[in-house]
C-alpha cells in the first residue's frame, strides 16, 4: 500500500498524540484527530469537534470504567467526554498503539488505559510502549509480549501520556521508520 492509504486517528493531544501526528505529517500519512468543545488539543490537523449527541456513542458508565480500570477518577464529567472522545479514536483506528506504562494487573496507567481496554474488548491488535522498561509489547492471549510492532493496518490509532520521554519519542519515531521504510 501507498503511505497515503493509511490514516491515523488521534486525539491530538500534546506529548504522544503530537508526536504520532508529526510522525504521520512525515510519512505523508492522513491524519484525523477528535475533541470536544472547550478542549484544545496541540495538534488540529483535520480536527473534528464532536457535538454532544457524537460523544454520547462513545458514552459509558463510570462505574464500568473504574471497576475495568480498578481506579477511580476525579473531574467525572471531564474524564468522561474524554473516554467518549477516546472512543471514537478506538472505533476508527483498528490497530492501536500507545505510549504510557504498563501496570501490574495488565492495565495502562491513565486515561490511555481506558483506550487500551476498548481495544481489547473490540479485539483489535494493540501495542503499547512502556516508558518504565523503555520496551513495546503487543497484546497476545491475555498477556503482554515483548514486540517490535510494525503499522500493518491502513487505519490505526496513535495515543498515549502527555508526559513523553525521549524514549517514547523515539519509539514513536522508530515505529513509523520500521513500518514505512523509504
Amino acid at each position: 500500500m501507498d503511505n497515503k492509504d493509511y490514516c491515523l486517528y488521534s486525539g491530538g493531544l500534546k506529548g504522544a498524540e503530537k508526536t504520532f501526528g508529526e510522525c504521520a505529517e512525515k510519512y505523508n500519512i492522513d491524519e484525523k484527530n477528535f475533541s470536544f468543545e472547550g478542549h484544545t488539543p496541540a495538534r488540529d490537523k483535520n480536527l473534528t469537534i464532536l457535538s454532544e449527541e457524537e460523544l454520547r456513542k462513545g458514552n459509558i458508565s463510570m462505574e464500568i470504567v473504574s471497576a475495568r480500570m480498578n481506579r477511580r477518577y476525579a473531574h467525572a464529567e471531564k474524564i468522561k467526554k474524554i473516554f467518549q472522545v477516546i472512543f471514537h479514536m478506538i472505533n476508527k483506528g483498528y490497530q492501536v498503539f500507545a505510549i504510557g506504562w504498563i501496570q501490574p494487573d495488565n492495565t495502562i496507567k491513565g486515561g490511555t488505559g481506558w483506550g487500551i481496554e476498548l481495544a481489547k474488548f473490540f479485539n483489535r491488535p494493540i501495542s503499547v510502549f512502556d516508558q518504565d522498561t523503555n520496551k513495546w509489547s503487543t497484546w497476545k492471549d491475555n498477556a503482554w509480549v515483548s514486540d517490535e510492532p510494525v503499522i500493518s493496518h491502513k487505519t490505526f490509532c496513535g495515543t498515549g501520556t502527555r508526559n513523553l520521554s525521549v524514549e517514547g519519542k523515539k519509539a514513536i519515531e522508530e515505529l513509523f521508520s520500521r513500518s514505512f521504510p523509504s
